[in-house]
């Protein structure tokens, strides 16, 4: 459960704990409002029900831990509140500064609250973050040094944009393109970072070659026939549709195939027409007959395969 404000009864947990009573005037005790979505469904408790109260962790309680049904219908004790755990301010690091992630006022914050750790250029924090600890604590502050990352270095079947091929100081960026009819995957730019190493590199992902030389796919929100796909050619999470048979009703239906990083297999249900029935019986094709009213599920197994060399 998130809890964020500083004095609330949210980030309260109870056990409910019922004792049956042969007391027959005892009356039942109506469960608090606010307690009422941890009661699994109660709205009253009977006589002797016992609730034991404890608060997350970073939060105090505030009033008595346990509360008890009593015979005249009324707890012996309110729920108590939960109180966040404050903490003394952080120190800024030597050379630098701190940026709070909200607001602050006065000489504390509380359990939770984190800010950011910056340095006078060209320097880098030995760590970015800190925050208000569940113990009150404060994370130390960092180090403040000199950084920089290597001349980056190219990708696969791409390249670097815009940039000198040099070491770059803390928080300098390169950007990275693929070659033509190659996808990127993962963020263009790459940053230099406190630890002197670069950011995760983007990957150029391969188009696909759609492996039939004869048949009709669904590609673009075209329905075209093979040897009309010029060129043979499918970008990376690019989906073409094949045409498969339903053999029980004589009707055809659509499978989703996805191109990915150079893969495009084919599904498990589709065949390759030959070159008779391609030539004179293309009618007859799942692709050209009547279209099934619902679609077959793919087998769990094996629902593609990989394709064939074209």
């Amino acid at each position: 459960m998130e809890c964020k404000s500083s004095l609330i009864l949210l980030c309260l947990s109870v056990i409910f704990t019922e004792v049956i009573s042969t007391q027959d005037n005892a009356k039942m005790c109506p469960i608090p409002q606010p307690l009422q979505p941890l009661a699994r469904g109660m709205t009253e408790a009977p006589f002797k029900t016992l609730l034991n109260f404890s608060c997350d962790d970073g939060y105090i309680m505030i009033g008595a831990n346990s509360s008890s049904c009593l015979q005249d219908g009324t707890w012996s004790n309110p729920p108590p509140l939960c109180k966040a755990v404050n903490c003394p301010l952080p120190l800024p690091p030597r050379d630098g500064r701190i940026v709070h992630d909200n607001t602050v006022s006065g000489t504390t914050t509380m359990y939770g609250q984190g800010w950011t750790y910056e340095c006078n250029p060209p320097k880098a924090p030995s760590h970015e973050r800190g925050s208000c600890r569940a113990d009150g604590s404060v994370t130390e502050p960092p180090v403040c040094r000199e950084v920089s990352c290597s001349a980056p270095t190219g990708i696969p079947n791409g390249f670097i944009t815009f940039a000198v091929i040099r070491p770059h100081g803390y928080k300098e960026k390169v950007k990275y393109a693929c070659n033509e009819h190659y996808v990127l995957d993962g963020n263009p730019d790459i940053q230099c970072q406190n630890t002197g190493n670069w950011s995760a590199k983007p990957v150029c992902r391969a188009p696909c070659t759609v492996g039939i030389k004869r048949g009709r796919i669904f590609y673009n929100s075209r329905k075209l026939w093979i040897a009309d796909l010029k060129p043979n050619r499918v970008l990376h999470e690019e989906h073409v549709a094949f045409y498969c048979l339903n053999k029980t009703e004589r009707c055809g239906y659509p499978v989703n195939s996805t191109c990915i990083d150079g893969t495009l297999a084919l599904p498990e249900c589709f065949e390759e027409p030959g070159k008779v029935e391609y030539n004179l019986k293309a009618k007859s094709l799942p692709s050209e007959i009547q279209a099934c009213a619902t679609s077959p599920p793919a087998s769990p197994a094996s629902p593609t395969r990989p394709a064939s060399p074209a």
